[in-house]
């Protein structure tokens, strides 16, 4: 073959690695399909990029160089990776809605008064169980399948979804405590609140890397070395406003059930620091550009996938800043659970605000 034909070939192989942003970019929520299939790739791996939407931004820039240097690859901005994306063939498939699927949607009512209520808390319409099987924001959902309208959507019902390996929620059957794994003991997991990132290591070896939402300023994270004291899929919540607003307890409070829209999402892993833990949401949304209450939330698509590589007494080292102190407390902050019936660990969070989408305004 000509030297020169072989060299352009080899120009076209890397560039075709590449990923083309337009300058301009389309107008939001148009993907591109570069940043799209990259995001898809990434979030298999479990570097997460947040939610899979085909528009370069912060997680996916982080993703991206955290996947290069636990490959042993040289960092890069997204116009100018040459990942191998191969086994990416293609950036959308279809998903037919089920009968089944409604069983996990339904009233969601806005107050924990009367959330508290409810044996389960379900997502609230179709597109919200959407967007969450398969990682992605609602307007991109609803753009890739113009002209369907996301209102009227039911069984039977075709859509085309962004190829990730779906969240499947109907797998979580279990309720409490996941078995411990002895193996996964010498993992570590490093959570870096200023980074807003959450990474799984095994010795020198980045497993896994997630964004967070964590807390601050007088309810930030606690930086320090803590450990796993227990794993809890499907959990319920205390919602306590004086947790929320103050940390410290009271007795007003309510117990939310479980479900996808608890505030804490299907899955909380508790840490050897009280009141302090990793967990899913129900906002996954927001994850990374809003703040929590101590805690460090991330998607339940995400957790999931993590509580499946850790276990209890595991160590989890946390950096950043300490909390700043408060001058005022709640007045009711003395009060303390009993000593014959100790609380367990109690994830600090807020209930999620009843959501409407344009059309149902």
């Amino acid at each position: 073959m000509n030297p020169r034909v072989v060299c352009l070939l080899s120009l076209w192989i890397v560039a075709s690695a590449s990923a083309v942003i337009p300058d301009p970019l389309p107008k939001a929520p148009e993907p591109v399909d570069d940043i799209l299939r990259l995001q898809i790739f990434l979030d298999t791996q479990l570097f997460g990029p947040g939610k899979v939407d085909g528009r370069p931004g912060e997680f996916t820039t982080k993703a991206l160089k955290r996947y290069q240097l636990a490959n042993g690859l040289p960092e890069t901005e997204l116009a100018t990776h040459n990942l191998d994306l191969s086994s990416v063939p293609q950036n959308y498939t279809t998903y037919t809605i089920r009968p089944e699927d409604l069983k996990f949607i339904g009233d969601l009512p806005s107050q924990p008064s009367a959330q508290s209520k409810k044996k389960y808390l379900p997502y609230d319409s179709v597109i919200e169980f959407l967007t969450e099987r398969f990682h992605c924001s609602p307007e991109f959902l609803e753009y890739i399948n113009q002209p369907l309208k996301m209102s009227a959507l039911k069984p039977g019902d075709t859509l085309k979804v962004p190829a990730v390996q779906p969240f499947l929620i109907e797998e979580l059957t279990q309720i409490g405590s996941l078995p411990e794994v002895p193996e996964f003991l010498t993992r570590v997991i490093k959570i870096d609140t200023r980074e807003k990132l959450l990474g799984l290591y095994e010795g020198e070896k980045l497993l896994a890397s997630l964004p967070i939402t964590p807390g601050s300023g007088h309810l930030a994270t606690p930086p320090g070395n803590w450990k796993i004291v227990g794993i809890a899929q499907l959990p319920t919540f205390r919602w306590d406003k004086s947790v929320l607003e103050y940390g410290v307890r009271s007795s007003n409070y309510y117990e939310l059930p479980i479900g996808p829209n608890n505030p804490v999402g299907v899955m909380w892993i508790g840490l050897s620091r009280a009141g302090i833990g990793i967990h899913g949401t129900n906002s996954p949304q927001t994850i990374g550009r809003s703040a929590s209450h101590g805690c460090m939330r991330t998607a339940n698509w995400d957790v999931v996938r993590l509580s499946k590589l850790i276990t209890k007494g595991m160590p989890v080292i946390i950096e950043g800043p300490a909390p700043t102190p408060r001058a005022v407390y709640a007045k009711n902050e003395t009060k303390k659970p009993s000593p014959a019936a100790p609380a367990p660990v109690q994830p600090i969070e807020e209930p999620k605000r009843k959501f409407k989408w344009p059309w149902q305004k």
